[in-house]
This record gives structure tokens, C-alpha cells and sequence, in this order.
């Protein structure tokens, strides 16, 4: 996927994480996010993936280094203020149950005071957006969609406010393996429309070189590759080549997925 520009979303200026007893779940990172671009955050659990997306969105911060976040640091930002500035999706999806799809989808613009009417026009047109025809989805609750539909609720709610950046935290490793590939491929092309500067985690190498623009693969908290896709192909760093050959062995990859 293309969509690059030349200017800076997200920095990481050595940054490190390291819990209270001193392990380092993050050590040393340096990273520029641009514009536009999907990174895919890429390593086995426990890497660190999560960690720096957190420290995105200032869930956490970091302990050393800092993270800037359209040229400010995360730790001068009000924390509320830079949660609305960024889409967040999970795998759990988080849509809160006794609220309806409408009510779910268009709860960051209520927060933002947006005029009723507005509202309305943008949940109807994300919905339409993500797949879900608004006259049959928006007056239902989550209990009453399949895992896809709220997955696609989530992303929609994500997208309400404009936010330039969204954060996707393995958003569909509890799907299905057929929603899962319609709803990455779904994805793909909504990006392609929108052009929303994205960090996007998995350890699903197929699903990293679907959606990436670039790779960054972790392990035990570093960066070990970032790069494009064919040059995670082409590494002959063990861990590079530990997940380039899930690519050929569908058994790994229904493992590891």
C-alpha cells in the first residue's frame, strides 16, 4: 500500500519502557512514523508491540526518550486531548454493550459537542463505509452482531471523530479465518480511501505484508528490522527468517495466528 508522505506523525527518540522492578519491556527505540503510512508492528507476544503502541496514546510513558506526537511530546499533551487525536482498536473491541451501534459509533463526536445532525450524517456515512447499512445496524447492540459486525462497529468508532491516527492492537486475531481475511482486505481498502497515518499490531506474517507499508519487527523489546516488506523477505536475521518461513508452512501459520 502506498500513501507515504515526507512528513512525521509519530517519533520515538530512544525511547525505553522498563517496569517498576527495572525490567525493560522496550529498550532504545528510535522510530519515525510518517504521514499516511501503515506500520506494521510485527513480533511473537511478549516482543513489545503493545507496549509501544501504549506509549502512543499515552497509556504509558516512557521512561526514557521521549514519543512525539504531531511534533509534541506525549507527556505534554493532555492525556484526554491526545486519546480523541487517535483511533483505538482492539482485539476485544471494547464496544460498550447496553449502548446501540449509533450510540457506540458516535460517542467521541458526542464528547466533542458535535451538533446532533452531524453526528447522525457521520455514523450513517462510516457505517455504509465499513459494509453495514445503517437502516438495519445502527438502532441494534452489540449482543445482537456477529464478531465481524462489531469488529467492523470498532473500526467505525475509531474513524468517528477524523482522528489523523489510528491505532489497531491485533484487531481481528479473534475472527474467523474467512471474516478475518474479508475484514483485512476490507481494511486494506478503506485505508487506501482514507489515508490515516496507522500503527497497526500482529504476529500474523501474512496479515503484516497484506497491510504494511512497512514492517517493524521486535523481539525482547528491540527493533530488530524496519523496513518494507521485501526487505524482511530478504533478511538473514533468524528471527526475520523465523517468520518469513510461516509463509510457507500454512501449519505455523494456523499456529501462530
Amino acid at each position: 500500500m502506498s500513501g507515504e508522505t515526507n512528513q512525521s506523525a509519530i517519533q520515538f527518540d530512544r525511547v525505553s519502557f522498563r517496569l517498576p522492578g527495572g525490567r525493560a519491556l522496550l529498550e532504545n527505540l528510535r522510530l519515525e512514523i510518517q504521514e499516511g503510512e501503515t506500520l506494521v508492528l510485527l513480533g511473537r507476544s511478549g516482543s513489545g508491540k503493545t507496549t509501544t503502541m501504549k506509549l502512543i496514546n499515552r497509556l504509558l510513558d516512557p521512561t526514557e526518550g521521549r514519543i512525539l506526537v504531531e511534533g509534541t511530546a506525549t507527556t505534554e499533551w493532555d492525556p484526554i486531548r491526545l486519546r480523541r487525536r487517535i483511533g483505538y482498536v482492539i482485539q476485544e473491541i471494547g464496544l460498550f454493550p447496553h449502548f446501540s451501534v449509533e450510540e457506540n459509533v458516535g460517542l467521541v463526536p458526542r464528547l466533542e459537542r458535535w451538533d446532533e445532525k452531524k453526528i447522525r450524517e457521520r455514523v450513517g456515512g462510516l457505517l455504509e463505509l465499513v459494509g453495514l447499512a445503517p437502516e438495519r445496524f445502527a438502532g441494534r447492540y452489540p449482543h445482537e452482531l456477529s464478531g465481524g459486525q462489531r469488529q467492523r462497529v470498532g473500526v467505525a468508532r475509531a474513524l468517528a471523530a477524523d482522528p489523523p491516527i489510528i491505532l489497531l492492537d491485533e484487531p481481528f486475531g479473534a475472527l474467523d479465518p474467512i471474516t478475518r481475511r474479508e475484514i483485512q482486505q476490507e481494511f486494506q481498502t478503506l485505508q487506501r480511501r482514507l489515508r490515516k497515518t496507522v500503527v497497526f499490531v500482529t504476529h500474523d506474517v501474512r496479515e503484516a505484508f497484506l497491510l504494511a507499508t512497512r514492517i517493524g519487527l521486535l523481539k525482547d523489546g528491540r527493533m530488530l528490522l524496519l523496513g518494507a516488506p521485501a526487505q524482511l523477505l530478504a533478511s538473514q536475521d533468524p528471527e526475520a527468517r523465523s517468520f518469513v518461513d510461516c509463509l510457507r508452512d500454512p501449519k505455523e501459520v494456523s499456529a501462530a495466528s
